[in-house]
This record gives C-alpha cells, sequence and structure tokens, in this order.
C-alpha cells in the first residue's frame, strides 16, 4: 500500500491515480492472505463498489495546529483505541467550508489517521463510516503547495464493513459531516460463498 500510495503522488493526473487504486484494491481484497473478504466467500467477489470519480471531491486543506487533546475512539468491537488530536484541516468541498480533526494514532507505530462520516453514512455509504488517510498502513496522498490534500475519492471501507472479525475505530463526533460525500467507495456488497448480491459495480 505504502508503493501504492506513492504512485498516487506521483501520478500527474488524479483520476489515473484512482484508477490504479481500484484496480489494486480490488487484487488484494481477491487474493491477498490478509484481505478482510472471509477466504470461503472470494470466490463470488467482483470488486468493490465505488462512485463514480469526481473531481470536484477532491479538496486542499489548509492545516491549524490544536491543542492536543486525548479521544478513546469507539471501535467496532467492545473496547476503544487511544487517539491524540493535534491539528483541525479546513477546506472547501462544492463551495461548502468544512473541518475534520486529525488524529495521531496512540498505538501501533503512531501517524496520522483522519476518518468521517456524512450525509451517506448508513444509505449509499457504510454507517460506521469511511477512512481518508491512515499513514501508518501507507494512506497518504501528501500535500500540495503547503496544503494536506483530501480527495474523498479514495476515501475507502474500514476492514470490519467486510468481516466483523476485524476491530477498527470508528469516526467520533467532531469528524461527522453534514453533507453528503458522493465520492469514494459505496456501502459493501453482500458477499456469499460463491456469488455476490446487492447492487452492481460502479
Amino acid at each position: 500500500m505504502f508503493d501504492l500510495y506513492r504512485r498516487a503522488r506521483e501520478t500527474p493526473d488524479p483520476a489515473v491515480a484512482w484508477e490504479e487504486w481500484r484496480s489494486v484494491r480490488d487484487e488484494l481484497f481477491a487474493s491477498h492472505a490478509q484481505s478482510p473478504i472471509p477466504p470461503d466467500a472470494r470466490a463470488g467477489f467482483v470488486g468493490l463498489p465505488y462512485f463514480d470519480y469526481d473531481p470536484a471531491a477532491r479538496a486542499l486543506a489548509d492545516v491549524a495546529a490544536t491543542p492536543e487533546r486525548h479521544y478513546d475512539i469507539a471501535t467496532s468491537g467492545d473496547g476503544s483505541y487511544g487517539f491524540t488530536r493535534f491539528g483541525l484541516a479546513s477546506f472547501a468541498l462544492r463551495g461548502e467550508m468544512l473541518t475534520l480533526e486529525l488524529y495521531w494514532l496512540d498505538g501501533y507505530g503512531g501517524g496520522l489517521f483522519v476518518p468521517f462520516r456524512d450525509a451517506t453514512s448508513g444509505g449509499s455509504t457504510y454507517g460506521a463510516g469511511r477512512y481518508l488517510l491512515d499513514t501508518v498502513k501507507g494512506s497518504d496522498l501528501g500535500l500540495r503547495d503547503g496544503r494536506l490534500v483530501l480527495d474523498f475519492n479514495f476515501a475507502y471501507n474500514p476492514s470490519c464493513a467486510y468481516d466483523p472479525r476485524w476491530v477498527c475505530p470508528l469516526a467520533p463526533p467532531p469528524n461527522r459531516l453534514g453533507v453528503a460525500v458522493e465520492a469514494g467507495e459505496r456501502a459493501p456488497r453482500r458477499i456469499r460463498a460463491g456469488r455476490t448480491a446487492g447492487g452492481r459495480r460502479s
């Protein structure tokens, strides 16, 4: 994933980078040993569902430092993960000014983590929210002109969206956007061994 996002950062055309990102993710979900798709369901996997690429869903955010604040962010399991808010990203999306908090993961190897929910959550997208950036796992679109790249076309579901055996941190209340972000990965298709059901590949 680190190399995939490096190529995305270096590719001049974000739409071309997104197409490769989609293709590689489909390959990994279909065959990688750590795929969140259960092994007995991979024969029915036909690819992850996405909204069409939308250039207007790519934003450059101004980042401002904030007083550090510790959160125990709820997870899809019984426990929580520790995060520290250290900044605020402010950006325009389709003419509306929005903000997202930036978190540092206290466990694992640290790293910038940006989860979010929006008005599509629980409808056309996964109800618990999606991730934009998770640098400890390589999900990082870098900077442009000194501002943080937030490309919602690259928004993706946490692994627990596909298999409840995975435990994933969820988007806390400050990162719940009131707008509909119709970009990035859609709600997962229901997967059964040998076949898939629900929706068409976009």
